[in-house]
């Protein structure tokens, strides 16, 4: 993955040989020399942000306060300080690790792996749900019950993830149908009785539980309970 880094420091001999070690590392580089720059900068969705506290405009603690709720990258401080309250105040501002200048290029590139690979790792587990025996992978559009994969049909796994993401709640076919066929589609919203029917045999090839649960009368639910 070609990852984005931005790089916020007012030290622009510092900020270029970081640009081009990390180049050549194989990132993409973006670089701010001040606060309010950084501010900018961070609308290009980078996915980590080296960030020096000691900046003109704004300093680092407030462009991370400012920046928390938006950015959900790794935020790394670059900082001279080593006192303990000034780390305490810029993990509270919302950054997930400090490096002490002056540091090694090796070191900082230790740490931009470690933090990105984290980061990977709760992306790929934000995307993924557990129901029992049953696990939906959402990035990979994919169904397994235990070890064995659920070979199923485009509008298949669509009704399996938009039920599975509203799990206890009942939807008539009419609204499935705009859901997974679009608000302008034509056709039959009978079709969705097939397609659930479909699903379930293919799911009993491989499990018990009925993960669909038909509320008669109102529609279909995704089984309430979930286990991890």
């Amino acid at each position: 993955m070609n990852y984005t880094i931005l790089i916020a420091d007012d030290n622009k001999e510092l900020v270029k040989m970081l640009k081009s070690y990390l180049e050549l590392k194989g990132y993409r580089v973006i670089v701010a020399l001040d606060g309010a720059e950084a501010l900018r900068q961070v609308e290009q969705e980078p996915d980590l942000i080296l960030l020096d506290i000691n900046m003109p405009r704004l300093d680092g603690l407030e462009v991370c306060r400012r920046i928390r709720d938006k950015a959900v990258c790794p935020i790394l401080f670059l900082t001279a300080r080593v006192q303990e309250e000034d780390r305490v105040n810029g993990l509270l501002s919302g950054g997930d690790d400090y490096i002490v200048k002056p540091f090694g290029l090796k070191e900082l590139d230790a740490r931009i792996t470690a933090h990105l690979k984290r980061e990977e790792r709760h992306r790929v587990k934000s995307h993924y749900r557990f129901w029992g025996e049953l696990s939906i992978d959402y990035t990979a559009r994919s169904v397994q019950v235990r070890e064995s994969c659920v070979e199923l049909t485009k509008m298949e796994y669509d009704i399996i993830e938009f039920l599975s993401m509203h799990p206890g709640q009942v939807f008539d076919r009419e609204r499935m149908y705009e859901r997974i066929c679009g608000y302008e589609a034509e056709g039959d919203s009978r079709v969705i009785t097939e397609l659930v029917r479909r699903i379930r045999k293919k799911l009993q090839q491989y499990t018990d539980t009925e993960y669909i649960e038909t509320v008669w009368g109102m529609g279909y639910r995704w089984r309430r309970e979930r286990k991890l």
